[in-house]
């Protein structure tokens, strides 16, 4: 089914990929907008914006539906560099044999083969989109898919060893509902890595580009304590590069 894809549509959707990643290449070889987008001594968010459930569904909707139609935007050939990129970032979490590892907004499953290197004990693919998931159980039928807000998710207590938001931080609206429910389902030193391999500045170039909100990702060390302390977790690692942007936080014993 995905394999017969490689057709027109497929490159019309890599154009459209790659056009947003050339205007944001644009933006980082632009001082001012550079400074615009990267400057961490901005105004710093302590805690996260509130919806109403109504909002949250109707949001959650939007980017369901968004996302169903956009899949082949997502699909390899990665962008130059990506590939190099997602391996650092999985390799950042310390995936041991004995993990389950919970991949949030998964899209097309881009981390889970890199995943898979680390033999964990589990694997699950949380997504909003239906037709993401499929192509995941597609491709990867050994992973155990759950389609929805990851806020609902309802794997058991102290289950999940590693979880990572790569590339859709921005896009989860219930952010407070999403990290309470992340702490009870990790368990004690369990990691949360949150991340992007086109780097913070990229959203401001996808904020543009989407019919719904997306919010920043922190910007300093300082605001990720500040914002996740209160969910009980702590920073043990803060890398804001140009083109990468890696947060590990640990779930505190």
């Amino acid at each position: 089914m995905w394999e017969e894809t490689t057709t027109a549509r497929v490159r019309e959707a890599h154009r459209t990929r790659d056009v947003l990643i050339e205007h944001w290449k644009l933006l980082l070889g632009n001082a001012s907008l550079r400074k615009a987008a990267n400057d961490p001594d901005g105004a710093c968010m302590t805690s996260f914006t509130r919806y109403t459930e109504e909002e949250v569904r109707r949001l959650n909707t939007l980017q369901a539906a968004y996302f169903s139609k956009n899949v082949e935007i997502f699909e390899p050939p990665l962008p130059e560099g990506v590939p190099e990129r997602l391996e650092r970032i999985v390799d950042s979490a310390g995936i041991d044999p004995s993990d389950s590892v919970l991949d949030i907004g998964t899209g097309t499953g881009i981390l889970i083969p890199l995943i898979r290197e680390y033999s964990p004990a589990h694997i699950y693919a949380n997504d909003l989109s239906e037709a993401m998931l499929e192509f995941v159980r597609t491709h990867y039928p050994s992973v155990i898919t759950a389609q929805g807000d990851v806020a609902d998710l309802a794997l058991a207590d102290a289950s999940i060893g590693v979880t990572f938001i790569n590339a859709c931080y921005p896009n989860i609206i219930d952010k407070h509902k999403t990290f309470t429910n992340l702490r009870r389902m990790l368990r004690p030193g369990g990691r949360l890595i949150i991340s992007h391999p086109l780097g913070r500045s990229f959203v401001e170039i996808l904020k543009k580009n989407v019919p719904f909100p997306l919010d920043d990702f922190p910007a300093a060390e300082t605001e990720a304590t500040e914002l996740f302390a209160p969910y009980g977790f702590r920073v043990s690692l803060f890398l804001d590069e140009q083109e990468l942007y890696l947060l590990r936080l640990v779930a505190d014993e």
